[in-house]
């Protein structure tokens, strides 16, 4: 066996392990997976819908020096966060979930709001849909404790009903001020309402993807939020594409 299917025999084993051996094997090209296998970050040639990817392609040097966990800056947002009562739902909340990551992080993620196990843990994305944003993040370079992940609202509504326009208003200048403080390359998007929210349109998440928005000057890319790829993993292949266009904008290459 060549070094290459071993590597990629390995990672299939691991997937497994892992219960999810399905997930990107009916969505990655052979090249593709090879080059995940390898450590490698497969890039594609166009950002265009149905562009084909690239076989393989180095990922960028990444500096030893660990990523700042937080500054004094942020820190006194968060406080502020914490003992918000500006809304409802500080009422029914057990945690505020603020954000988590480096506070110089090139790209900034943001979901819509906390379920039951964030709220539970007080951190972002967390349980299978984490994991599965994690892989993704990885498979374009950007290993989670490198970003900075966090919601547009920090408190989980009732039931995961979505969000009402008060409780947007009342907590967009916690995320306005995250984004302020840590000044990223690139902003992802993570489903219809975090897309519709910073991108300022009200279409599906369908229509959004693909293309390079912007928030303030800052890039933003939109995808498919992970929860979602559970239940469609046909569309994981797709949000791959989204995030290997994040991956050129915070390159300069889109």
């Amino acid at each position: 066996m060549s070094a290459a299917r071993e590597l990629l025999a390995r990672y299939l084993r691991q997937r497994h392990e892992l219960g999810e051996d399905t997930l990107f094997l009916e969505t990655l090209t052979r090249g593709e997976a090879i080059a995940l296998a390898s450590g490698r970050r497969p890039r594609l040639r166009a950002a265009a819908a149905g562009a084909a990817p690239a076989e393989e392609t180095a990922a960028p040097p990444r500096s030893d020096t660990a990523p700042a966990a937080s500054t004094p800056e942020l820190e006194r947002v968060r406080a502020e966060a914490l003992a918000c009562t500006r809304c409802r739902l500080h009422e029914g909340r057990r945690m505020v979930v603020f954000g988590e990551g480096s506070a110089s992080a090139e790209v900034v993620v943001i979901g819509e709001a906390p379920g039951a196990e964030e709220d539970r843990t007080g951190r972002p994305f967390v349980g299978p849909a984490g994991k599965l944003l994690d892989r993704l993040l990885a498979s374009a370079g950007f290993p989670r404790e490198r970003v900075y992940i966090c919601n547009v609202l920090k408190c989980r509504p009732p039931g995961n009903r979505d969000p009402q326009p008060d409780e947007i208003a009342s907590c967009v200048p916690y995320l306005e001020r995250q984004i302020e403080l840590i000044a990223p390359r690139a902003l992802l998007a993570v489903g219809s309402f975090a897309a519709q929210t910073l991108v300022g349109e009200a279409h599906s998440i369908g229509t959004l993807r693909g293309r390079v928005h912007r928030r303030h000057g800052i890039p933003v890319v939109a995808t498919y939020h992970p929860a979602y790829l559970l239940r469609s993993p046909e569309r994981l292949r797709t949000a791959w594409q989204d995030f290997q266009l994040l991956r050129q904008v915070v390159d300069g290459e889109a």
